[in-house]
């Protein structure tokens, strides 16, 4: 299932993450994907590396990132099979579709400000 429709918030409430893991933000994306196009174009258009440390990682031609994928779809109690991209892991909780990743985004902007 593709992100475009699916709009996930959940909190991790069995494994809590590290210290480490909390730091780091994550979005897992697909090569062709229009929804991760889109969340590609409002962090272009917004400059939001400038602004927010986070790492990219493509799920479709790469065998690991697509299992790390699926251990944070776990962590907030989704199961892999049913997760689509974008996926954004923001640390402790799963974010799943352009619309709520994008929000995510311009949140972490105006917080930063």
């Amino acid at each position: 299932i593709l992100g475009g429709g699916i709009f996930v918030f959940l909190k991790n409430k069995n494994n809590q993450p590290s210290d480490q893991e909390k730091s780091k933000i994550i979005l897992f994306y697909g090569e062709g994907c229009p929804h991760c196009e889109n969340v590609d174009k409002f962090i272009e258009e917004n400059k939001v590396e400038e602004k927010i440390s986070f790492e990219r990682k493509e799920v479709f031609y790469n065998k690991e990132n697509s299992k790390e994928l699926s251990e944070k779809a776990e962590k907030c109690g989704l199961s892999a099979a049913s997760v689509g991209i974008p996926f954004l892991w923001d640390g402790s909780r799963c974010i799943i579709g352009d619309t709520d990743i994008i929000n995510f985004f311009k949140q972490k902007i105006s917080e930063a400000q």
